[in-house]
């Protein structure tokens, strides 16, 4: 992979993780000046089940931006786009639809196929 290829890959994780922090800032924020108690049950037993469903996409997204920083890391360190299992370079198209890639293609497949057969 070339310098202006791993350029724009670190630019499209970079301001990936800024929206994400974005979002987990607003959603703290959100929920702090939400602290409602309301006299209705249903509306309370609603509130709760948004306030769940949010949580966990934050987590999901906190999880996201680990994996984000790892990439970021592995930039640094000269190892990004490189299968993890393999060592092969991992495809570009790849890595344009997923930039937190560790695995090429075939390897990726390889993996979900040995987890639906259970092993």
């Amino acid at each position: 992979m070339n310098e202006q290829q791993i350029a724009h890959f670190d630019g499209i994780l970079k301001s990936w993780r800024h929206e994400l922090v974005d979002d987990l800032e607003r959603t703290v924020s959100a929920m702090q000046d939400e602290l409602l108690n309301l006299p209705d049950p249903n509306d309370r037993a609603s509130q709760e089940t948004d306030r769940s469903l949010e949580l966990r996409t934050r987590d999901r997204e906190r999880k996201l931006i680990r994996k984000i920083d790892e990439s970021r890391a592995a930039i640094a360190s000269s190892d990004y786009g490189y299968c993890g299992n393999c060592g092969i370079e991992i495809g570009v198209q790849r890595l344009e639809a997923r930039p937190t890639a560790t695995q090429c293609i075939d390897c990726k497949n390889l993996n979900e196929l040995r987890e639906k057969q259970g092993y």
